[in-house]
């Protein structure tokens, strides 16, 4: 059996009229950059969420740039986050001369460890950069009360969690700002890059607006710099349509995410925990293993794609080598990373091929 990682093909037949439409329609009208279906799809997205202002933008990585902009994070500021995430996260704030500051993670939800972020504050400390990894959100109720104490604001690095809840609020609208990605493989994809801002401050929603369109207050005139991180009139037409069936999508990802740790229960695999205030959308579905070489081998030689989210913690990585940290820094965050794996997940992922995947697993261990 051959088996997709992520089945964006079975998605792209199900959708695949409604969207030919959409994209038809942009065409015919020209209007490839802002227009009504960017308005359309941020009134859906703010209505989603919850939060006042959902403000769409080029990718994910933008998003969390254009939120440390609005902020005014700079040279000699440090904003803390976590080393176990893609790169994006800390590469955004080392671009704009900021320093990382890491934290460890709770080996129960692979997120940020709130108890350890009290202690990594200091006078230069701008921002709390938590990440709701997976698909699952962090603790965001005890990182906000910490932030509110220190008058700290807090950005959610919501790009694999959008669609998952916390405490019965949705992700994206759980702090200051919050940042999601439409990379073509999340949860809501688009056709190519995309992204979106949330936040229910009026003044940050302003400037980031303008921020995303070179700084701009009207044509030509520029009250900041800037950058191009403007979402696409096509893109904004096709995520449209997706979100119309979102919320069906999400239930098949929730029991197809269920049904893998059901079925592992009894294999040697570590299973996602999802805690008990959470909903998971499981961006990907991941397990842990101390035989992940040979368990990756035997499943690609089965026909069942496996990935790696992510085999090196930030904190290791040679672009980083100037934060000073060394291995042992973060136990956790290391000893997920060699043992973490992820296995094919999608809505459209059947129960023959979750059986089928499964049972490979059985097979060794």
């Amino acid at each position: 059996m051959k088996i997709n990682f992520i089945d964006l093909k079975a998605q792209y037949q199900q959708y695949k009229t409604e969207i030919a439409e959409q994209v038809l329609e942009v065409m015919t009208s020209a209007q490839f950059i802002g227009g009504e279906k960017l308005v359309k799809l941020e009134e859906g997205l703010a209505s989603y969420t919850g939060a006042k202002h959902a403000i769409g933008c080029s990718s994910g990585t933008d998003a969390l740039l254009l939120a440390l902009m609005a902020l005014d994070i700079g040279p000699g500021d440090e904003v803390i986050t976590t080393p176990f995430t893609f790169i994006a996260t800390a590469e955004v704030i080392a671009l704009l001369g900021a320093k990382s500051v890491f934290i460890d993670i709770e080996e129960s939800s692979y997120n940020i460890d709130p108890t350890l972020i009290e202690s990594a504050i200091t006078d230069q400390t701008k921002a709390i950069m938590p990440v709701s990894l997976y698909g699952q959100c962090a603790d965001m109720d005890a990182i906000n009360e910490i932030a509110s104490r220190y008058d700290i604001p807090v950005i959610e690095d919501a790009c694999q969690s959008f669609g998952g809840t916390y405490k019965g609020k949705k992700s994206c609208n759980l702090s200051t700002i919050g940042c999601t990605s439409f990379f073509p493989s999340k949860p809501l994809g688009a056709y190519g890059d995309g992204g979106a801002i949330f936040t229910s401050d009026d003044e940050l929603a302003q400037k980031m607006r303008m921020l995303l369109n070179h700084g701009q207050n009207e044509r030509y005139k520029h009250k900041y710099i800037g950058i191009n991180g403007r979402l696409d009139a096509m893109q904004a037409a096709v995520l449209n349509v997706k979100l119309k069936y979102f919320d069906t999508e999400v239930s098949s990802r929730e029991n197809i995410g269920e049904r893998y740790s059901n079925l592992l229960a009894e294999t040697s695999v570590i299973t996602p925990k999802i805690l008990e205030d959470n909903t998971s959308v499981y961006a990907q579905y991941s397990i842990r293993t101390e035989n992940r070489e040979a368990l990756s081998k035997h499943l690609q030689d089965r026909g069942v794609p496996v990935a790696v989210h992510y085999p090196m913690p930030l904190h290791l990585q040679e672009a980083f080598a100037d934060l000073g940290y060394t291995k042992g820094d973060f136990p956790v965050s290391e000893a997920v990373s060699e043992s973490i794996m992820s296995l094919p997940m999608s809505p459209f992922l059947t129960q023959e091929e979750q059986d089928y995947i499964v049972t490979a697993i059985e097979e060794v261990s």
